[in-house]
C-alpha cells in the first residue's frame, strides 16, 4: 500500500479500494449532508453493500484503465477524495471530480490532491484534456477548477437531473500543454 504526501500538514492521498468499504461508509455518514448538496455520491453509498459496490466499480475501472478513485486522509482518518469518473485513454480525455466531509473543508486538500492526479494523468497516461463538471450552484468546486488553472468551456443548461430538479452544469477543462506550462511557471 502506498500513500502520497499532500504537504506539511500530514494529509495523504491513497488508493480507495474495496477493502476500505466500511471506512468509506463511515466517512459518508460524517459528510452525507455536505456531500449530498451537489453530487450523487451521498445517495449512492448508503450501507455497507452499496459502499463495497461503489468501490468495486472503481476497482474495475482501474483494471480497465477507465477511471480511478483516491481517498484523502488526515491524521489517519478518511476525510474526502478525488477521482477520475471517466478516462478514455484512446481519446486522451478524463473527467475529474472530488468530495469532502465538513471537517476537511477550507484546507486546500482537494486542490492539492487534484494537482497530483492530473499531473499523473497528463504525464503518465497521456491524457490531453481533463474536464471538471460542476453544478453552477457549487461555488467551492468552481473555485477548485479555477485554482487548477482550468478554463470554463460553457454551461450545459438543465442537463443534470438531481433529486428531482434539473441543474445547470458548468464544464471546465485544462489541456495538457496548459497544464505543463502552468506547472513550469
Amino acid at each position: 500500500m502506498y500513500a502520497i504526501s499532500l504537504g506539511d500538514d500530514g494529509a495523504e492521498l491513497r488508493p480507495l479500494e474495496p477493502w476500505r468499504a466500511e471506512e468509506f461508509l463511515a466517512h459518508m455518514e460524517r459528510g452525507r449532508e455536505l456531500i449530498g448538496q451537489h453530487i450523487g455520491l451521498a445517495d449512492a453509498v448508503t450501507d455497507l453493500a452499496s459502499s463495497r459496490r461503489f468501490l468495486e466499480s472503481y476497482a474495475q475501472k482501474a483494471a480497465t484503465d477507465t477511471g480511478r478513485i483516491y481517498g484523502i486522509w488526515t491524521d489517519g482518518k478518511l476525510v474526502g477524495g478525488v477521482l477520475f469518473r471517466t478516462m478514455d485513454i484512446a481519446q486522451g480525455t478524463a473527467e475529474a471530480g472530488c468530495w469532502l466531509e465538513p471537517s476537511a473543508v477550507g484546507r486546500g486538500l482537494v486542490t492539492r490532491a487534484c494537482r497530483l492526479i492530473i499531473d499523473w494523468a497528463v504525464e503518465e497516461r497521456g491524457i490531453h484534456r481533463v474536464e471538471w463538471h460542476v453544478s453552477v450552484a457549487n461555488a467551492p468546486s468552481i473555485a477548485v477548477a479555477r485554482r487548477l488553472g482550468m478554463t470554463k468551456d460553457g454551461v450545459l443548461r438543465e442537463s443534470f437531473l438531481y433529486r428531482g430538479t434539473r441543474r445547470d452544469m458548468e464544464i471546465w477543462s485544462v489541456l495538457a500543454p496548459e497544464w505543463r506550462a502552468a506547472r513550469q511557471a
